[in-house]
């Protein structure tokens, strides 16, 4: 059975399938150096079709799941709004071009792989995205430091796997349960809060 639960974007709008291939064909047009960061501009700061909390979120459940973030996160904002059909022109849209020019690219490549000018080029191209992804970052973790529990588990997160080196998978399995607890203690105090003033 189809899903057509119309979600609206973070601007009240509806999104279309012709809307979601367009954007996505666009992003996968200009996504040079890594397409997060420009993913995340134009879906919540240009489109607003998410808000930062809403695209933090998908962004979260797209790194749990196997395959590429930037692949699930084109999938599930398609299915969001348009379901399956939203979906699958989000997915095409973003990967088609793109894939054409890899291949072209790979085709020339294997041509030139052993020319120096080559090899500075993709070591000039591999710094630019890593400035890309920093930037992104610090975008991303704006709505995380209003957060005291935010900035508790993405600590830990950083330290398990980028300091002691544990597997991304089992540390996901533990410290996501934890998130998802203290994300709903910090939901219910605010709520209870919220009826204090009330009264």
């Amino acid at each position: 059975m189809a899903t057509d639960s119309r979600v609206s974007a973070a601007d009240g709008r509806e999104v279309g399938v012709g809307e979601l291939f367009v954007g996505f064909l666009r992003l996968g047009l200009i996504s040079f150096g890594g397409a997060l960061p420009f993913v995340r501009r134009a879906v919540v700061e240009q489109r607003r079709w998410l808000s930062s909390e809403e695209f933090i979120d998908l962004l979260g459940l797209c790194q749990f799941l196997p395959g590429g973030n930037v692949i699930n996160l084109s999938v599930a904002i398609g299915m969001r709004f348009r379901g399956a059909m939203g979906a699958l022109a989000a997915i095409t849209g973003f990967i088609a071009v793109p894939s054409l020019i890899v291949i072209a690219l790979g085709v020339v490549y294997a041509k030139t792989q052993h020319d120096p000018i080559v090899h500075h080029m993709f070591g000039g191209l591999a710094a630019a995205a890593a400035g890309l992804l920093v930037a992104m970052a610090m975008k991303v973790a704006k709505p995380i430091v209003r957060s005291p529990e935010g900035i508790f588990v993405a600590a830990v997160i950083f330290a398990a796997i980028a300091l002691v080196r544990l597997p991304l998978l089992p540390t996901m399995l533990v410290l996501t349960p934890l998130s998802i607890a203290l994300a709903w203690r910090r939901q219910r105090r605010a709520l209870s809060a919220h009826k204090d003033t009330v009264k």
